[in-house]
């Protein structure tokens, strides 16, 4: 009887929260006064305490959601971009639109809630009215208005001053970190389930490969503007915290143009925008992978379209932008596919040898791998070679990030460097031998010019590889 009553009493509480949501839309565009924002806060506790802090939640109707996501969205205050981004990552764990429940011990089920609320709506049978939305403050998003939303933070990044528009940047880029979010909790289930099932479709109908196949979208600007935004993020944070930290009484301090817990915010807000766009890259380079494989298989059809893979476009852009190459390799982290971005860049500039014999000392099994790179080091003549076509500060770079990225990765990575095919490239090789190939490129890079200075970070990687020499002798 009391269990009765407490579920009736939750089904009042949420209708009585149902019956204000539309009054609460209506106001969220055309009022930004102190009681309104109380309001909303209030709104958004009431959802949490329905949804999340009882015992038996259950997840909020997809107005509920609506609304949530409407004052991320529109939300002119910091406190409630904050809480409605907060609140809807936190129903995002309590209630997954798709999850893996555990059949046995090797396998897994894959599990998708098709009436669950998504911010996204990518299908090509939505009506009238849904086309008329999507994209709108009040409807989801489409492919077009992510990629508008991409378009944004650029603009956000290429500003000169950054005292200006400072919550609504704050507001974009939340956004954008939710929606990537939504992306990369659909894609890691769904690529899990297909390398246990190997069945395409699972990733055909994935969020992520819905917007990349979308012909609403250029997908190569797409890629293009979030690796521009991701390095010009280096220069934008940067500047936001040079403002908060000088004492130089001619510098303008951020209380001087606003509110200065803003200007923090940015700073935190913009590091994890940051990493939400590596995010980005990293699941569309995964799916690039797994798109491969059922290519060969024999599992995709024109409907999948065609699509220029990442590692191709980002290589592009490197190659032809010094400036954002120096920019990525300091701000991705993503060891794995850092190290294989490195690899593919220093393959266009390695000359491979025109015959091989059974004696040859570049066994066909170190190509694309991280010490087959470090042979085409061994002698003053290939190295000049190299240099003369990268330059000598790009290749001490490109060394260095390369060893960083092979010491981070997992120990059952390190025996294959190559991503693409590995199994056909495995090379177990030591780390010893790693470290003395990375001191012996640089002492042919150093025989080349004696004139050369080893850069900090050349520097750094010779004093790690020297230690760790010393460790192991």
């Amino acid at each position: 009887m009391e269990d009765s009553s407490t579920d009736r009493r939750s089904r009042m509480a949420r209708g009585g929260i149902e019956e204000n949501i539309l009054a609460i839309l209506d106001a969220t565009d055309s009022k930004d006064d102190q009681d309104t924002n109380d309001d909303r806060i209030a709104f958004l506790d009431a959802v949490r305490a329905a949804s999340i802090d009882q015992d038996n939640a259950t997840p909020p109707t997809n107005k509920m959601y609506e609304a949530v996501f409407q004052i991320l969205r529109v939300g002119k205050s910091v406190e409630l971009i904050m809480e409605s981004y907060r609140l809807l990552n936190e129903l995002d764990k309590s209630f997954p639109r798709v999850y893996l429940a555990n059949k046995g011990a090797e396998s897994s089920e894959f599990v998708a809630i098709e009436e669950a609320w998504s911010p996204f709506v990518f299908n090509l049978d939505i009506t009238s009215g849904e086309k008329e939305t999507a994209g709108k403050s009040s409807g989801p998003f489409d492919s077009s208005a992510f990629h508008l939303l991409v378009q944004d933070l650029v603009e956000v990044t290429n500003e000169t001053s950054f005292q200006t528009s400072k919550i609504k940047s704050l507001g974009k880029m939340l956004l954008f970190q939710y929606l990537i979010d939504v992306l990369e909790g659909d894609f890691l289930s769904r690529n899990k389930a297909y390398k246990e099932t190997m069945n395409w479709v699972l990733l055909r109908e994935s969020l992520l490969s819905m917007l990349l196949t979308s012909r609403r979208i250029n997908y190569k600007v797409l890629m293009k503007d979030c690796l521009s935004i991701m390095c010009r993020l280096c220069q934008y944070l940067a500047e936001l915290n040079n403002d908060l930290g000088s004492s130089d009484s001619s510098v303008e301090k951020p209380s001087q143009n606003g509110n200065p817990a803003v200007a923090i915010a940015l700073t935190e807000v913009g590091s994890s925008t940051s990493i939400a766009l590596q995010k980005l890259l990293k699941i569309i380079l995964e799916l690039d992978v797994s798109r491969k494989q059922a290519d060969v298989q024999g599992c995709t059809t024109r409907a999948d379209g065609v699509r220029t893979p990442l590692v191709e476009i980002i290589l592009d852009e490197l190659t032809y932008d010094r400036d954002m190459l120096y920019q990525f390799l300091q701000i991705f982290n993503e060891p794995k596919w850092k190290l294989e971005i490195i690899l593919q860049y220093f393959s266009k500039y390695i000359a491979k040898p025109s015959v091989r014999t059974r004696r040859s000392n570049s066994p066909i099994e170190d190509d694309g791998t991280f010490i087959g790179v470090l042979k085409g080091f061994s002698n003053v003549t290939t190295t000049k070679n190299i240099t003369k076509r990268i330059g000598q500060d790009i290749v001490q770079m490109l060394l260095a990030h390369a060893f960083q990225a092979h010491l981070s990765l997992p120990s059952a990575e390190k025996d294959a460097d190559g991503i693409f095919d590995s199994e056909d490239k495995f090379s177990s090789k030591s780390l010893v031998e790693i470290c003395e190939n990375v001191i012996s490129a640089f002492s042919s890079l150093k025989r080349t010019d004696e004139r050369m200075e080893i850069l900090p970070f050349g520097k750094e990687a010779l004093f790690t590889a020297a230690t760790i020499l010393s460790i192991n002798s």
